[in-house]
């Protein structure tokens, strides 16, 4: 109840007016069709079926004394006219309805759609660190859709019911008796339908689980394709597939089975509800023939009605469960929310370093350790106190898991410290200066990221209006130029998904590029000439060299070769500071970390 009354505020909120227009047309399309119904009575008194007496039947005795008082001769053609005039309009009507149920569905999932992302794209890097990508890909895909349909079923829902109430309007005037024996039947069956909608509801919530693993298997089977191929894992991966297939499988299965029996239930109920209704009425209340014919035409227009109020239900409770889930996700993005919704990336000026980025008395640990003692919490960051000097560069070194990444993550204000604080140019980095800093940030990843389109394509993502001559300088300076200008297309090649058709040391140049293309005041090298020959090595090292004293550099390396030059080398081990100072001053302590590090790798 809690989801669906979230549900009905958020649709208000997005389409109020055009939801109100929709409850109109329902409620006007319900009435023409009940008044189509009453018309058949003149019409079959007219072309002589039945002889009847329609002063007996309310509205039609009053409507045709109506006519004669205004001298209107109520023959075939006119009778005829009438009908198809209502029918024809009712049609108009439920035309615009549809068309406007459609644009409501629409315009709500959009809603829903780009708040979902907008919600993801603001939260916190940590929010990120405790969750699968595929979680994210099959609530903006599988989930969505099904609460698309879901919106579709709520809106056809609401018209059924807005019909049946008006039906059952015309029935009561026509006679009470039988049309309250008719409501205490649907009740009956009502309450013994609720089974049917706890059991779609629990065929809802295990088909999202079901997708769930669905999306994070596709999405490791193609992301680790190589692995796979190489190590023969083909027979595993297709079993495990299978295995799954057949659940979701046996899953739709059993919720479709569920809904024919209750459609079964309630078409074979209302055959027998007829038979007895016609036959009660003729035998004992002494029904007028007139008054029957209506209410038995009112009643099989209307029970299927209620089978498709049943019906909606049952599949509205099941697709429930997908808007749940997408509720639940954009409530913690929200609560996980880095920054303010209205900040607006292209308006905050980049916070240029003047003096340097300091962490003062640093402690982070991941989740894991709440509640737990001092003595058992894990820290990946513990009593950190450096600083880096601006316009000069500091090497980050130490063994894997060492806590380097981490060390820089909090640097560039992706996580927050559990206790101390990040100092740029002595001020704390709280959120209001964050994004400005993130603006001055140029970041190349150990493992290069480059998305499907073409080399320049991903260049100006960074800088839209860059030009030829500043896309061609960043490729030089990175090393990249010579390999793009022999490339077929040149810069307009086509790299393909995550950069697949570039060698691993090509995407981290093109990398590395776009990330000089930006300008940045402070470059961030996360590993990024792990992948490079050592003629490209050298070459970065010296175009590094050159960018010494115009920006701030920190550089992680395994390499050290690459720091050489560096202005200050911090060691790292076990999340702690081992050494810190200059790369001779380092290397020549015989029992220091630095120099075990520098002895394996030679």
């Amino acid at each position: 109840m809690k989801a669906m009354r979230i549900l009905l505020k958020k649709l208000y909120a997005v389409a109020g007016s055009k939801v109100l227009l929709h409850l109109t047309l329902m409620l006007l399309v319900s009435c023409l069709e009940g008044i189509g119904i009453f018309l058949i009575i003149p019409l079959l008194s007219i072309i002589g079926a039945f002889d009847m007496n329609v002063d007996a039947v309310p509205f039609v005795g009053s409507a045709m004394k109506a006519l004669e008082e205004l001298k209107i001769p109520l023959n075939l053609p006119i009778v005829l006219a009438a009908y198809i005039l209502l029918v024809g309009g009712q049609a108009l009507l439920q035309r615009n309805q549809t068309v406007l149920s459609e644009k409501i569905s629409q315009k709500y999932v959009k809603s829903l759609r780009v708040e979902t992302h907008r919600s993801l794209l603001r939260a916190k890097w940590e929010f990120f660190l405790k969750r699968r990508k595929s979680d994210f890909n099959q609530m903006l895909s599988t989930e969505l859709n099904r609460v698309s349909r879901g919106i579709d079923l709520f809106l056809m829902l609401i018209s059924s019911v807005a019909f049946t109430v008006i039906q059952i309007g015309f029935a009561m005037w026509l006679s009470f008796q039988l049309t309250a024996i008719i409501i205490a039947s649907g009740l009956v069956l009502s309450l013994v339908s609720r089974r049917f909608i706890r059991k779609s509801a629990q065929y809802g919530q295990e088909s999202s689980r079901l997708f769930k693993s669905y999306f994070a298997g596709l999405n490791d089977h193609f992301g680790g394709m190589k692995d796979i191929k190489s190590n023969q894992l083909e027979s595993s991966h297709i079993s495990w597939f299978q295995t799954l297939a057949g659940k979701i499988e046996t899953n739709y299965l059993r919720a479709y089975r569920l809904y024919a029996n209750s459609q079964l239930l309630y078409r074979v109920s209302s055959v027998l509800l007829i038979a007895v209704f016609v036959y009660f009425s003729i035998t004992f209340l002494h029904v007028a023939a007139e008054q029957l014919l209506l209410i038995v035409l009112i009643f099989t227009r209307l029970w299927p009605r209620f089978i498709s109020i049943q019906s909606s239900l049952e599949r509205l409770v099941s697709e429930m469960s997908a808007f749940e889930s997408l509720t639940t996700l954009q409530q913690e993005s929200d609560e996980a929310r880095e920054a303010d919704e209205s900040l607006d990336d292209e308006a905050i000026a980049p916070l240029r370093v003047e003096g340097s980025i300091a962490c003062s008395g640093i402690h982070y640990c991941y989740d894991g350790s709440e509640g737990a003692e001092e003595s058992e919490v894990h820290y990946a960051l513990k009593n950190i106190n450096i600083s880096i000097p601006a316009n000069q560069m500091t090497a980050i070194v130490g063994k894997s898991g060492a806590g380097k990444s981490t060390l820089v993550d909090l640097l560039m204000g992706l996580i927050k410290p559990i206790s101390g604080k990040v100092l740029v140019d002595g001020k704390e980095l709280t959120d209001e200066r964050l994004y400005g800093l993130r603006q001055s940030i140029g970041y190349v990843a150990q493992d290069p990221f480059l998305f499907h389109g073409s080399l320049r394509d991903n260049l100006k993502l960074v800088v839209p209006e860059a030009t030829d001559e500043q896309m061609w300088e960043a490729l030089s300076f990175s090393a990249s130029e010579q390999f793009v200008r022999n490339l077929p297309q040149g810069l307009d090649t086509i790299v393909g998904d995550r950069g697949v058709k570039l060698s691993g040391g090509e995407r981290q140049r093109i990398v590395l590029a776009r990330a000089i293309l930006r300008k940045p005041s402070i470059l961030v090298l996360d590993e990024a000439t792990s992948a490079l020959d050592n003629e490209n090595e050298l070459r970065i090292k010296e175009a590094l060299e050159r960018l010494k004293g115009k920006m701030t550099i920190i550089v992680i390396a395994h390499r050290l070769s690459t720091i050489r030059n560096a202005n200050q080398v911090i060691v790292l081990e076990d999340g702690e500071i081992v050494q810190q100072g200059g790369y001779a001053q380092l290397s020549s302590e015989p029992r220091g970390v630095f120099q075990r590090l520098l002895a394996n790798q030679s």
